[in-house]
């Protein structure tokens, strides 16, 4: 990258790392004092990362302070897999929401905690916790739970053998009690966010799985408590990450929700999507 200094080993990039991770969605532009604080850099290497990023255009300055760069959008829209997972899933994510009238998500797994490819919201729906490229802590999303009940067993033992962070007084933080609850879901296909992630806020999420079994993100519904019934839209979204799952190579199913053959029909008719 043309104006910063050579790299002897690792640790200037973590540094540029953190100061581009420091950037909150809620942000306008943020002085170099700010970054500091949250960084814990020295200010001077703050100055320094931030002049060299926007000579890169990764950030663009406004005044004394600084806003992510369109640059980064851009380069950003070239990470495969969540492109080619988003690109497939929009079809059946607008299925849903028109389906249900609630928000449809689409999120992908890393570390613990997933990350929002997509997010397709309706007027007078929650204010989400979420946001797209935002991330919350797996174990207390329905997205999160579909994605580790479906993920290899040394990716959910790291999650619960970490620290299982509380959002809401409903989240699940003893790790027996979300085991068990990892179980049921990939014996169901469909993982529920009971006011977990979030007061008032409920959701259905199912995995989208890959050819070769591997889970590659989840699509959920989320509503408010008062306005949706996570089990009345389970069949909607599990029939949907089915397609998806299919659309993308995947070819053994996992099972259906156990809401009988009459409501996975109907489930089915509501996403408009074929078997």
């Amino acid at each position: 990258m043309m104006g910063m200094p050579e790299i002897p080993d690792d640790s200037y990039l973590r540094r540029v790392v953190a100061v581009l991770g420091a950037f909150r969605a809620e942000d306008g532009e943020v002085g170099a004092a700010e970054l500091a604080r949250r960084t814990g850099l020295p200010k001077s290497t703050v100055h320094r990362i931030t002049v060299a990023l926007a000579e890169e255009g990764l950030l663009e300055r406004q005044g004394s302070a600084m806003r992510l760069g369109l640059r980064l959008f851009e380069i950003g829209q070239r990470v495969p897999r969540q492109r080619v997972l988003r690109d497939a899933a929009l079809p059946y994510m607008t299925d849903l929401r028109e389906a249900t009238r609630q928000t449809v998500h689409l999120a992908v797994l890393e570390g613990n905690e997933v990350v929002y490819v997509e997010i397709l919201g309706t007027p007078g729906g929650p204010v989400m916790p979420s946001r797209v490229g935002g991330r919350l802590p797996a174990h207390a999303t329905g997205v999160g739970k579909a994605i580790l009940a479906y993920s290899p067993p040394r990716v959910t033992r790291a999650v619960l053998d970490g620290e299982l962070a509380r959002l809401s007084e409903r989240s699940v933080i003893a790790p027996g009690l979300l085991a068990r609850e990892l179980a049921g879901i990939r014996r169901d296909g469909v993982a529920y966010d009971y006011e977990e992630s979030g007061r008032g806020i409920v959701c259905a999420a199912s995995p989208v799985l890959g050819p070769d079994g591997e889970v590659l993100g989840a699509l959920s519904v989320s509503g408010w408590v008062n306005r949706m019934r996570p089990a009345g839209v389970a069949p909607a979204v599990h029939t949907a990450a089915l397609a998806l799952s299919r659309t993308l190579g995947h070819r053994d199913r996992p099972q259906a929700p156990s809401t009988g053959p009459v409501r996975a029909e109907r489930g089915l008719q509501m996403a408009g999507i074929g078997p």
